[in-house]
């Protein structure tokens, strides 16, 4: 059991530039470069790092792992005034991991949108792609995320947003919420200050279809592992299946039954069993 705020402390930061702005990257860092590249485990919206804890340290054993918060989002910087896009994330991934030759993706929700479109325009430099419930072509952004878009959310009252986090975090799980207390508790903590709530409703807006119905599919060819929930109607299996036709590298898919959106705590420990075995 892991606690954001100790999750936090396990952090460190380095600066990027995207864009024309330096920028902080909060990240969790972790194991040795023995085993391969480097396994980059990239979050979505409204998530942060802390979505990893009970499933980095593990491939940390025997791989050097990166953790990051995207830009605008849990301890990285969240000061207004740059793009939150998935093009942005790209960039900032791709500033970040700068002095690896090749590296390896673990991506969630719109995390899976960034390493899809890093992994189309250098294909060369990506090993293994595994995306859960990622967005891709026109599968998003859903009606939850363009609401939090509304410039009024940076002036809510924090015990109405509080509301919209327990909609999206407890009631979003396919389990008892009571069983997953430290995930409901931990993960909208970056977002109840000011400056947070400011950057939600900045990151939120920046959610653009555009930015992966543009994305040349064929040209991944990473080995890939789509490592999906099977009962998740936000980024339903469907779109999975496109990916498995389109990516161009050997594809698996892996359906996981009895999880929604959030099935990295819906099934951890099925999700952690099959995620090691494909990077092994």
């Amino acid at each position: 059991m892991v606690s954001s705020e100790e999750w936090t402390a396990e952090q460190t930061e380095s600066t990027v530039t995207v864009d024309g702005h330096e920028l902080t990257v909060a990240h969790y860092e972790a194991g040795t470069d023995n085993g391969g590249p480097p396994v980059v485990f990239v979050h979505g919206i409204p998530t942060w790092s802390f979505l990893w804890r009970d499933v980095a340290p593990a491939v940390a054993e025997d791989r050097h792992v990166l953790a990051v918060d995207m830009l605008g989002y849990g301890n990285s910087d969240m000061r207004d005034g740059f793009d939150r896009s998935i093009r942005a994330q790209e960039g900032m991934l791709a500033d970040l991991l700068a002095d690896y030759e090749r590296v390896s993706f673990v991506a969630h929700d719109i995390g899976g949108g960034a390493a899809l479109r890093y992994a189309s325009h250098r294909p060369d430099a990506v090993d293994q792609l595994v995306l859960s419930n990622a967005v891709c072509y026109d599968s998003w952004p859903v009606e939850f995320v363009n609401d939090l878009g509304l410039p009024a959310t940076a002036e809510k009252d924090p015990a109405e947003l509080e509301g919209a986090f327990d909609f999206a975090f407890a009631d979003g799980l396919a389990g008892d919420p009571s069983d997953h207390a430290e995930f409901v508790e931990g993960m909208p903590e970056p977002w109840r200050s000011e400056a947070g709530r400011t950057s939600l409703a900045r990151c939120a807006v920046a959610t653009n279809t555009n930015h992966t119905t543009e994305i040349d599919y064929g040209a991944i060819t990473a080995e890939t592992l789509l490592l999906w929930a099977a009962d998740d109607v936000l980024q339903p299996v469907d779109y999975a299946e496109r990916l498995a036709e389109d990516v161009a590298g050997e594809t698996e898919l892996v359906g996981l039954s009895d999880a929604y959106h959030w099935v990295i705590e819906d099934r951890t420990e099925a999700y952690r069993d099959h995620l090691l075995d494909f990077l092994a």
